[in-house]
């Protein structure tokens, strides 16, 4: 039997031909893949639990769990399906600049898609970026855009001063991370530069890996953990965003490295789960390293944003661009992290 999904009009249906009976279309629910994996994979209290005990379960079980952004709306069908079907555990991710230079709208538009196609068992809604001063220098109101996002339902929000003093950002962390857990959501918070997403080019990738330029500092980590009370931390370690420039975003990114002896000492001083962000064109022997030395969670952004773009542009065809997403995130869960069947380890099962 062949069997594959199509998107159309945010109303799946699926194909199936064998020989006896060739080709029909069959009407899912929106909710479709809810039947692809048994509810008894999970108990009750798996079920219940928040995106910071999830995290807290994958970093001591050693498990990375990819957050994949969604700068386009169609992109959140295909991207919640391939986590389903590779039987993962991940989260799916907007920030601020999704909704302001590409095409995801809003966090009301993101998280009413996401709640079309979502499964509570393999994935969890994330608020990235929300900068104190964006990638234009300019002041935003991040604590009203993150309480919006709580009250809209957003399971844990990040807070970006990494380009404030370092008193600065502690207090803006802090300010954020006491009214997440208000409602039992997680912060996450930066310390450090990690590159890529400033209007202007950046110096050669080799100069800025070698002089350690924006690097987290250990001292200031251990610090800013326990003042601010975040839960997680994204840090600078060799990691870059890619562009998000209409000039450049279509380029290939920088094959980057990891100072993975950084890394660790970043997470033994810290003891909490840190974030990898950039994680996209990251050599593979890198991050899977880094995942053995404390990164738990990692952002993956332009690997199936360039995959939806190029489709389209090639096709025109927004479902021929849902079909290339879907097969770079299997790729990425699968072939990148190798964590097809996470959510079986996560559960306590080999």
């Amino acid at each position: 039997m062949v069997c594959k999904v199509y998107f159309q009009a945010q109303q799946p249906f699926l194909l199936l031909s064998t020989p006896e009976d060739g080709r029909f279309p069959v009407e899912f629910e929106q909710h479709f893949f809810k039947k692809g994996r048994e509810s008894e994979q999970m108990t009750t209290k798996q079920s219940e639990m928040t995106t910071a005990e999830w995290i807290s379960l994958a970093n001591a079980r050693g498990v990375p769990v990819p957050a994949f952004n969604i700068p386009y709306l169609p992109m959140m069908a295909p991207v919640s399906k391939a986590i389903v079907d590779m039987n993962a555990f991940a989260l799916i991710e907007v920030a601020r600049l999704e909704w302001r230079k590409f095409e995801s709208k809003s966090p009301q538009a993101v998280i009413t898609e996401f709640r079309k196609w979502q499964n509570p068992e393999h994935m969890r809604l994330h608020l990235d970026h929300i900068p104190v001063i964006d990638e234009d220098n300019l002041r935003v109101d991040y604590l009203a855009t993150i309480r919006e996002a709580i009250d809209l339902g957003f399971q844990s929000v990040m807070v970006d001063g990494s380009r404030l003093s370092l008193e600065e950002n502690i207090a803006a962390t802090r300010q954020v991370a006491e009214l997440a857990h208000l409602s039992d959501v997680a912060c996450e918070a930066e310390l450090g530069a990690v590159m890529g997403h400033e209007s202007g080019p950046l110096p050669p990738y080799e100069e800025l890996f070698a002089s350690g330029k924006g690097f987290t500092d250990v001292d200031e980590a251990v610090r800013f953990v326990e003042e601010t009370g975040c839960d997680w931390l994204s840090v600078a370690i060799g990691n870059i965003h890619g562009a998000i420039s209409k000039a450049s975003r279509d380029a290939k990114k920088v094959e980057a490295k990891l100072d993975l002896d950084h890394l660790e000492k970043l997470w033994k001083a810290t003891g909490i789960p840190l974030v990898l962000h950039g994680g996209s064109g990251v050599r593979q022997e890198y991050v899977l390293e880094a995942t053995r030395r404390g990164i738990t969670k990692i952002n993956i952004g332009t690997e199936i944003r360039q995959s939806y773009e190029t489709a389209l542009k090639a096709s025109g065809d927004v479902v021929a661009a849902q079909d290339a997403v879907y097969e770079r995130t299997c790729w990425v869960i699968r072939d990148y992290l190798l964590i097809k069947d996470s959510l079986t380890k996560l559960n306590g099962a080999e």
